[in-house]
C-alpha cells in the first residue's frame, strides 16, 4: 500500500495524483480535504480542514510552514494520517505537497517521497522535507532544472516532465484534421486563485476585435470540469504558470500565454522563467496593457511548437515505476542507532 497526501488548494496536486497512481503497480490510498472525485475508485481518506482566520504560531517560529497551536483541526488531521498509517503499514507515502504531513510519515518510519516545487525552497521548512526525502519528484524536464538546490537534492531527483490527465488523450474528432483558426482566445484561470479581474478581461478583448475570448474559471466565469475540448480548438490559450495549467496547455500543444502569478516562494515565476529560457510560451510578468495585446498573440501564434520538450506524455508512468520500484525496496540498514 502507498499512501499519497494530496493538498487542497486548486485541483492540479488532485489531478497529477489520480493521473500517477493509475500507473502504480501497489494499491494507492489518497488522503485529502478536498471532496473524492467521483471518478477515484481506490481508498480514499477523507482529512478534515485546519485553516485558521488567526493561527498561533502556525510555522513553530520558522521551522514549518503549518502547524498552528491548540488548533482543533490541524490536530484532528495529522491524527487520521497517523492513524491510517499505523493501521494500514504502507510502503511508501507520498507528499503533494505539506513538508508537515511529510515528517509525520518519516517520524513513523515510512520512506517518502515528495512533489516537488519550483521557486526558493531554501527555507528551514523545505529544506527539512526535501532532506528527509527519498526521492523528489520533479514534474519538469531534467534540462530546464530548478537552479540553485544543494548537491544532494539533484542526486535523489526524478525528473519525469509534465504530468497531465490530458496526456495522450485524442483530441476531439471535430479538430483532429483541420488547422487551428487564428480567432479564440481562451483564458484558463483555474480554481487555485487568480490576480485577474473582470476587468482586465474587458480591456484585453476590446484591444482586440479580431479576437473572441472565452474564460474558464476565475471570478464571474462558470467553472469548467474537462477544459480539453476548449483547449483543442483555442488559437491562443492565456494561463498562468500553475504546474498542473502549463502542464495541460503542453498536452494540447496549443500556442500558450504565460503570465505567473504571485504564489509562496516564487514558484509560479520560476515556472514562466524556464519556459521563457526554453522558448516554449510567451511570459509577461504581470497582466499586459490592453494595447499589447494583439501584437502579444501574434507573437504566441508565429512560435514554433515545442511543447513535447515539456511534456514528453509520459510524465505519469514515470512516476508511477519510481513509486512502484521504491515500494517494493527492502528497508535500507545503516550504522545509525536509536538516540
Amino acid at each position: 500500500m502507498i499512501g499519497y497526501y494530496v493538498h487542497h488548494q486548486g485541483r492540479g496536486h488532485l489531478h497529477r495524483a489520480q493521473c500517477v497512481a493509475a500507473q502504480v503497480a501497489e494499491p494507492v490510498t489518497l488522503l485529502s480535504s478536498l471532496p473524492r472525485p467521483a471518478e477515484w475508485r481506490g481508498p480514499w481518506v477523507p482529512l478534515p480542514p485546519d485553516t485558521a482566520e488567526d493561527p498561533v504560531d502556525h510555522t513553530a517560529r520558522g521551522r514549518l510552514h503549518w502547524v498552528p497551536l491548540h488548533h482543533r483541526g490541524h490536530r484532528e488531521r495529522m491524527g487520521r494520517i497517523a492513524e491510517w498509517i499505523r493501521a494500514e503499514h504502507p510502503a511508501l507515502f507520498v507528499s503533494d505537497v505539506s513538508v508537515e504531513a511529510a515528517t509525520l510519515a518519516r517520524l513513523m518510519g515510512v520512506p517518502v517521497v515528495v512533489a516537488a516545487m519550483r521557486g526558493d525552497r531554501r527555507d528551514e521548512a523545505h529544506r527539512l522535507g526535501y532532506d528527509l526525502a527519498d526521492a523528489l519528484l520533479a514534474p519538469w524536464p531534467h534540462t530546464l532544472p530548478e537552479p540553485g538546490w544543494p548537491a544532494h537534492w539533484y542526486a535523489k531527483t526524478v525528473h519525469t516532465g509534465s504530468i497531465s490527465r490530458y496526456d495522450r488523450r485524442p483530441r476531439p474528432a471535430a479538430d483532429g484534421d483541420r488547422p487551428r483558426a487564428h480567432g479564440e482566445v481562451v483564458v484558463m484561470l483555474g480554481a487555485g486563485g487568480a490576480d485577474v479581474t473582470p476587468a482586465d478581461l474587458r480591456d484585453a478583448a476590446r484591444a482586440t476585435p479580431g479576437w473572441s475570448w472565452t474564460v474558464l474559471g476565475g471570478a464571474g466565469a462558470a467553472w469548467t470540469e474537462d477544459p480539453w475540448p476548449v483547449l483543442c480548438r483555442a488559437s491562443v490559450v492565456v494561463t498562468h504558470a500553475g504546474q498542473n495549467a502549463v502542464a495541460e496547455c503542453a498536452a494540447a500543444r496549443v500556442p500558450t500565454v504565460v503570465i505567473p502569478q504571485d504564489r509562496p516562494h516564487g514558484e509560479q515565476h520560476a515556472t514562466a522563467r524556464a519556459l521563457r529560457a526554453a522558448n516554449l510560451a510567451s511570459v509577461r510578468e504581470t497582466w499586459p496593457s490592453a494595447g499589447e495585446w494583439p501584437a502579444l498573440l501574434a507573437e504566441a501564434v508565429a512560435r514554433p511548437e515545442r511543447w513535447a520538450h515539456w511534456s514528453p506524455g509520459d510524465g505519469a508512468e514515470r512516476a508511477g515505476r519510481l513509486l512502484t520500484e521504491l515500494a517494493a525496496r527492502p528497508g535500507r540498514r545503516t550504522a545509525c542507532v536509536p538516540r
